[in-house]
């Protein structure tokens, strides 16, 4: 058996890792997408590094796009194999591959006529345009190959393939992924003609072993207002485990309902202004409106209108809803006197474009929140432009934001100005950030995971995928202090023997 490593190696998108057994089968663990660098990711993401038509399966962990977002792009390329993943991921992956093919096919509508200004005397023949890699029909076609199995269901890929989902708390419907592979076990030239070279316990003809490889998607945190704990998978051989925060700890989640409430308060109350929260539509903004609903149960959230400004946030609430068996305790708790944890009177959810277009206009305290969670596009970025530059007024950042992006350029300490839709903006409103919302384990949460989850001197080999240089390389020291040994950092497209 061996693995390609085919994305998000020493980086935090793109996720693919290619399993081929000793029998022939190819298994794609994710199908992710480059993302962060708008037509600058195109050629990468074009270039999968295997062929979708000799793919035969495969095993997706969540519906975030950097882990799903190329599988309507390998099957106009030919795939005709299962998907496997969860309900909750299947249902979340509808909606999310849609918006990000409607995304794409206005970046390359902007993108061309770009090239076209820059051409005005084409040469003939020549090709300048460039194509969507997928359209809203091609994930209609993707979606008939989809095949789900609940959590901790232990079930059959192919005659020596077995697969078990355990749910990672990352995401509505994330999981670890536990592969079990039957295989010839490599022979062991130290045996005397006549010895028995299979493992002990096995029957002669039997000479085979069962290989185990979990992949760990991404893991979530152990104190989540919206989703449970990561659960513990089972013990493996080889493992492959992300490392997005395998350089930092979080602030204490304890604080996080607090300080939320600390903002709404300065903003909307004292200083009778609006506060904007940038945040991703699924995941992120259910859980601040969760938050928020506590805070109105309890009777203590200020009597301010608090507006979902977001299309995709709304579809993607309305998963979240039919999936109560899934969601923590706590909600589960809510649910007995609190039907709806995603929804109080005080709240909207906005789809209409004249509707979000209106609140540029309003001048009354409220809370916005809206996609994109980095202020790279969305109705939020309108927001943000016309709201900068009011001294009432707060942006609250919520989640990590790549270093290019608008989200993390306002937060530069001592920034004045700063450029959005072309336009030079004073910045004058607070920028604030609360990073107990975080979606992702740090470092010693990790570990911790993964330590009552292994018998870690069991584990041959581990390899640190999903993260920056700084991020891999901490975690892997962090790995090893645990007791974890044979522990490597691929490189984009290397090949390793199992």
């Amino acid at each position: 058996m061996k693995i390609q490593f085919l994305g998000a190696t020493r980086e935090v998108t793109g996720s693919k890792h290619l399993i081929t057994t000793d029998s022939g089968h190819t298994i794609l663990l994710d199908c992710g997408m480059y993302q962060g660098k708008g037509m600058e990711t195109d050629a990468a993401n074009r270039d999968l590094g295997f062929d979708p038509k000799t793919l035969d399966c495969v095993v997706l962990s969540h519906a975030h796009i950097d882990h799903s977002g190329l599988i309507p792009y390998i099957v106009k390329m030919g795939f005709t194999g299962d998907i496997y993943c969860t309900p909750a991921t299947r249902d979340l992956c509808a909606l999310m591959l849609t918006d990000t093919a409607f995304i794409q096919e206005q970046d390359v509508r902007m993108y061309n006529k770009k090239i076209d200004r820059q051409n005005p005397h084409k040469e003939k023949g020549k090709k300048y345009f460039v194509e969507p890699l997928y359209n809203q029909n091609d994930v209609n076609r993707a979606m008939k190959h989809f095949v789900t199995y609940s959590y901790d269901r232990r079930f059959r890929l192919f005659d020596d393939v077995l697969l078990t989902f355990t749910n990672s708390g990352h995401m509505l419907g994330g999981a670890i992924c536990s592969l079990e592979i039957y295989e010839k076990p490599t022979p062991n030239p130290s045996l005397k003609g006549g010895e028995k070279n299979f493992p002990l316990g096995e029957e002669e003809g039997e000479a085979k072993v069962w290989k185990r490889v979990t992949y760990t998607g991404d893991i979530g945190r152990p104190h989540s207002h919206i989703l449970p704990s990561p659960q513990l998978f089972p013990q493996c051989d080889y493992l492959i485990c992300e490392s997005t925060y395998g350089d930092r700890l979080h602030d204490e989640e304890l604080v996080t309902e607090e300080m939320l409430l600390g903002v709404v308060e300065d903003t909307c109350v004292y200083r009778k202004g609006q506060l904007l929260i940038p945040s991703f539509s699924v995941g992120r903004t259910q859980e601040i409106v969760y938050v928020l609903n506590q805070l109105y149960n309890d009777g203590r959230l200020p009597q301010i209108p608090v507006y979902v400004d977001s299309p995709m946030s709304t579809n993607a609430t309305q998963i979240f809803r039919m999936y109560p068996d899934i969601l923590s305790d706590e909600v589960r708790d809510t649910m007995q006197f609190d039907p709806d944890p995603f929804g109080f009177n005080t709240l909207r959810y906005i789809t209409d474009i004249r509707e979000s277009k209106a609140l540029n206009h309003k001048d009354e305290p409220c809370i916005i929140i809206s996609a994109s969670g980095m202020l790279e596009a969305g109705r939020i970025k309108h927001h943000v432009a016309n709201h900068i530059s009011d001294p009432r007024c707060t942006i609250l950042i919520v989640g990590y934001c790549e270093p290019t992006t608008l989200g993390a350029r306002i937060q530069q300490p001592g920034l004045q100005w700063i450029s959005i839709f072309g336009l030079d903006r004073r910045i004058k409103a607070q920028i604030t950030k609360i990073e107990g919302f975080s979606g992702h384990g740090d470092y010693k949460e990790m570990i911790d995971y993964l330590t009552r989850s292994l018998q870690v001197e069991g584990v041959k080999r581990t390899f640190v995928v999903h993260g920056d240089e700084a991020a891999t390389e901490a975690y892997k020291g962090h790995l090893h202090d645990a007791g974890f040994r044979n522990i490597s950092i691929p490189e984009k497209g290397e090949t390793v023997e199992l």
